[in-house]
């Protein structure tokens, strides 16, 4: 069932890779006590792969409603966005903010859009259900 992403451009392979490290990152993350060296450094893998996985989908192209671009490039902008401020959140303090903020990440800007990838007709849907 892996036959079509590995038969898929490197971009993409990138993009699915930093995707689901992401998502483990992210959901050991959440699990994890917080405010620990540990919790620190799993948040910036979460962070680096999240930064990976957003600039990379800036050269997927599969579906074009805005020229090249479709509307799930405006949530890679919006995540590159809030990746730098919950880090300024964690760093002033306000760690309710941060909190916040890297859930409305990680449930919009991760499990959402990789929702939107399991519609029929798209790579991860084949990958996936075959």
């Amino acid at each position: 069932m892996l036959a079509p992403l590995f038969a898929a451009p490197a971009i993409i392979q990138l993009h699915v890779a930093a995707a689901v490290g992401a998502f483990g990152s992210g959901a050991l993350q959440l699990a994890l006590p917080k405010g620990t060296l540990r919790h620190r450094a799993c948040g910036y893998v979460w962070i680096g792969l999240m930064v990976i996985l957003s600039v990379s989908s800036f050269w997927i192209h599969t579906i074009r409603l805005i020229g090249p671009f479709s509307p799930i490039h405006l949530l890679s902008i919006l995540t590159l966005a809030g990746l730098p401020r919950a880090i300024w959140l964690a760093r002033k303090g306000d760690v309710t903010g941060h909190r916040r903020l890297m859930i409305i990440l990680f449930v919009f800007a991760l499990v959402g859009a990789g929702l939107f990838t399991l519609v029929p007709g798209r790579l991860m849907h084949v990958v996936v259900f075959g």
